[in-house]
């Protein structure tokens, strides 16, 4: 019995085991047959399908604003120079870099007593010359008195010698009492000219007195004028700068001591290229008084200047190329000659255009239009303008039509897309991040810390400074603003 169940094990064993190898060979066979049929077959691809952010284009009017870089100038700037030689022995409480100085205003004073010595002898010569001048006039009237006297006197002769030829004409007077009254008449108009000689020497005696007065009236007039350059003062208001005096320094004639700079009388100079000139000239082809807008980055806080277009360069400079642009600022307050800013020019405005995002276009400013079963159609539309991120396009054809507006490498023509429309969500992925807070709390150490820098700050504006303070001494702070101030710190 025992062998009988045992047997019937084996055969059971052994009928399992052909079992499975029957069916490995008929799976074996039927996937050779599945494999020969399937390559005779095309395989059918499946289409991939992209995400993409589009828009509808709608046209509007824009203003483009042109952005440059330039620099703050002064439209009056007197470089303050020593007159004369000598000795500093004055010199104004306020003279220093950045005093702030009033017209009229004495700034220095170099010793004055060479020029004080200088004119005492020009004054002395000036008496004297006066004094000659009138010892010549005196003169000349005592000549013509003295001329009149000869010619009264030439007359009476005269007369005598008519009455002696008369006499003789009648038979009753002498030949020789007739020629002594000829010689008497001959001698008196000999003295009338001596007299007129001496009239005529009184006469240039007294124009050359008259000469030496004005030779010494110019001297007493440049005396004077030597001793006013020993005081310099200021011609207009404004602020000192580069100053290198100080009290006792012994100075030459002509040498620069400072710069005096008028505060309120700004302008900002930058370079625009050719085409953005030719932009802003239009047809007229004269610069319009276009408003300006000028930005001086402080530590995160804009401080802003209007202003005004104003006059553009005669001349490129050698080696430079565009045009060199001035605008008057006005209420220019916490600029300082020399700053770097941000210029803004507000060009002429474009109608029908369209303001989409840089990254729409290609190098070509060719557009990925949505058609079709959201596929993408190339569209090669007329770049304006290129402002900050965005661009200004002209295409009047795609009025209406939606538009990618950020390409990328695997978007083209005839590629088909899942548009994204604004206020439409994609899922985890196209959630928008949540934005940072603009303004953030500070603790007393913290807050401590940035006023301390803002404060000890040297190259800050006083009211951009007390701004700031201001904006610090707040609950909340802007986190642009603390930022900014922390990375300057080096924290």
């Amino acid at each position: 019995m025992r062998f009988f169940r045992r047997a019937l094990s084996g055969v059971f064993l052994l009928a399992v085991t052909v079992g499975l190898l029957a069916l490995a060979v008929a799976t074996l066979w039927g996937a050779v047959q599945s494999r020969l049929a399937d390559e005779g077959r095309p395989i059918a691809a499946r289409e991939r399908v992209y995400s993409a952010e589009v828009a509808t284009l709608t046209p509007e009017t824009v203003t483009p604003v042109l952005t440059a870089f330039g620099e703050v100038r002064s439209r009056r700037t007197l470089e303050l120079r020593a007159p004369a030689a000598g000795e500093v022995v004055e010199l104004a409480e306020g003279f220093e870099d950045g005093g702030a100085v009033t017209a009229g205003d004495l700034l220095f004073r170099i010793d004055p007593a060479n020029a004080e010595a200088a004119l005492a002898n020009v004054r002395t010569d000036h008496r004297e010359a006066e004094a000659e001048l009138a010892d010549a006039e005196r003169a000349l009237e005592l000549a013509r008195e003295d001329l009149a006297a000869a010619e009264a006197q030439a007359d009476l002769r005269a007369r005598a010698l008519a009455r002696q030829q008369d006499i003789q004409a009648r038979g009753v007077g002498s030949p020789a009492a007739v020629e002594e009254a000829e010689l008497a008449a001959a001698s008196a108009n000999q003295s009338v000219v001596s007299r007129r000689q001496a009239l005529a020497s009184a006469q240039s005696r007294l124009d050359l007195a008259g000469t030496g007065l004005d030779r010494a009236g110019i001297a007493l007039a440049e005396a004077e004028r030597d001793l006013a350059d020993t005081e310099v003062r200021a011609g207009f208001d404004g602020v000192l700068a580069d100053v290198t005096l100080v009290a006792g320094r012994l100075v030459t004639q002509n040498e620069q001591v400072a710069t005096l700079i008028d505060a309120d009388a700004l302008e900002v100079a930058f370079r625009v290229s050719t085409a953005q000139y030719a932009r802003l000239v239009g047809t007229e082809g004269r610069l319009p008084s276009a408003p300006v807008r000028v930005v001086l980055d402080v530590l995160g806080l804009d401080v802003t200047a209007p202003g005004v277009l104003s006059r553009e360069s005669g001349a490129v400079a050698e080696g430079q190329s565009g045009r060199l642009l001035f605008a008057r600022l006005d209420r220019a307050a916490g600029f300082r000659v020399g700053d770097f800013v941000t210029v803004e020019v507000e060009e002429p405005t474009l109608d029908g255009v369209f303001l989409l995002p840089a990254t729409a276009i290609d190098g070509e400013a060719e557009l990925l239009v949505l058609g079709e079963e959201d596929r993408l159609e190339e569209y090669a539309a007329t770049l304006l303008r290129r402002q900050g991120d965005d661009v200004i396009l002209r295409a009047p054809d795609l009025a209406g039509r939606e538009v990618v507006l950020a390409r990328t490498p695997v978007l083209g023509a005839g590629i088909r897309v899942n548009p994204i429309r604004p206020g439409t969500g994609a899922g985890d992925e196209t959630a928008e991040a949540e934005p940072e807070p603009e303004t953030i709390p500070l603790d007393p150490e913290r807050r401590a810390r940035l006023i301390a820098f803002v404060e000890s700050s040297s190259f800050m504006p006083e009211d951009v400074r007390q701004r700031m303070l201001e904006q610090l001494s707040q609950d909340e702070v802007p986190a642009r603003i603390v930022a900014r101030i922390e990375a300057r710190m080096g924290s």
